[in-house]
């Protein structure tokens, strides 16, 4: 029988992924947080991360079930089809390579609360750079993108690995500033969450595959549904969100939660090193 306790922890770090995983404020940084304040940091709780961050992703493939289905079956004979897959592939490839090349020494040397808060920190600032300046915008819609556009922001989403910087704060805030629309930047970061998210999943099932319980599946469904239906509602939200407002609100939250990274590890809280 599932122990009361862990069950109310799957269901709050479940809620913190999906609320966090697709808005740009770091979900990794918040479950690092949420797991030291609740003791469920251990290997347990690093494989549970990896279910509900898996559970995350099923949240934009179904609210996109249409358009991916439709550039799947499409793929051979329609232009606009054929330009989204190409673009795609081009977008995962900076962080698929300098994440293969560097991710063990970032791991190791760039997880502590001086980078953590600092790329929360400056995360906002640019945030807040790139809603004051002039908006020129040749993509108003992920169609309107060309392979350049992608290419950009590719590496773009590579600076995510540096931990506290978000994979689509990276990717949504470069997208404004290469000319992108809100939404375009926004529905793009989703498209690309997909088979980046992906491949970081099965790599880490792979590389943690003896940690897998068939006694802890319950957790997982439990956990992973709260992280699916929360991410469902935060992908929706965030689009009808950017129709009528801009990202600054996001930008004072990052800066506000990397005051919080430096405060809880100056007086010990949280573990900031424990990824």
């Amino acid at each position: 029988m599932l122990d009361f306790s862990l069950l109310i922890n799957g269901i709050i770090l479940g809620l913190v992924e999906g609320l966090t995983e697709f808005l740009p404020v770091s979900s990794t940084g918040h479950l690092i947080l949420v797991g030291q304040l609740l003791n469920f940091n251990d290997d347990k709780g690093k494989v549970f991360e990896i279910a509900i961050q898996f559970a995350a992703i099923l949240a934009v493939v179904w609210e996109y079930r249409s358009k991916l289905t439709h550039t799947l079956v499409s793929i051979t004979s329609e232009p606009l089809s054929q330009r989204l897959a190409v673009n795609l592939i081009i977008a995962f490839m900076p962080a698929a390579i300098l994440g293969f090349l560097f991710l063990k020494q970032i791991k190791s040397y760039l997880f502590n609360p001086f980078v953590v808060a600092s790329a929360f920190i400056i995360g906002g600032f640019l945030i807040l750079w790139a809603e004051k300046r002039q908006h020129e915008v040749h993509a108003e819609t992920v169609d309107d993108l060309t392979w350049r556009d992608a290419l950009k922001v590719g590496f773009a989403q590579a600076l995510a690995m540096i931990p506290g910087t978000s994979r689509s704060g990276a990717t949504i805030i470069g997208g404004l500033f290469f000319g992108l629309s809100r939404r375009a930047a926004t529905e793009f970061s989703f498209f690309l969450a997909i088979p980046t998210m992906f491949a970081a999943t099965l790599y880490d099932v792979y590389k943690n595959r003896d940690l897998f319980s068939v006694d802890d599946l319950a957790l997982f469904a439990v956990g992973g549904t709260v992280s699916f239906i929360s991410a469902f509602i935060a992908v929706r939200g965030l689009i009808r969100f950017i129709s009528r407002h801009d990202f600054t609100v996001f930008a004072w939250y990052r800066i506000a939660f990397g005051i919080i990274v430096l405060v809880s590890a100056q007086m010990g809280w949280v573990d900031w090193g424990s990824h």
